[in-house]
């Protein structure tokens, strides 16, 4: 299994609105992207009137991600409504192989 991580910025106002939004573009596509095993997405204020955005998703493999991604996975995907929300947009994601883990799904432990 593979995990995807993007970090970015808003406005802390803007929270509500943000995660409506990538509930429409990002995380529709992930749930359409064959291949796609889950995502979530993390919040966390810093203070400043600024939180931080963090998008994991799970994948079977890296060639699944090309799915959502395209040819380069390293690079980040954006959507055109992004420059209303974000302060700054990282060009590259992280990959990384679960190598050990436990996931609780539907009530049931899963390895």
């Amino acid at each position: 299994m593979i995990l995807r991580r993007w970090t970015g910025r808003i406005r802390t106002a803007d929270r509500e609105a943000y995660v409506r939004y990538i509930e429409g573009t990002g995380g529709s596509d992930y749930r359409n992207t064959h291949g796609n095993l889950g995502f979530q997405m993390l919040m966390r204020d810093l203070g400043d009137e600024t939180s931080e955005v963090t998008t994991l998703s799970w994948w079977i493999s890296l060639d699944a991600i090309k799915g959502f991604a395209g040819e380069d996975i390293t690079l980040a995907r954006y959507y055109p409504e992004d420059d209303r929300f974000l302060l700054d947009r990282p060009e590259h994601v992280e990959h990384h192989e679960v190598m050990v883990g436990r996931m609780i799904l539907g009530g049931s432990a899963a390895d």
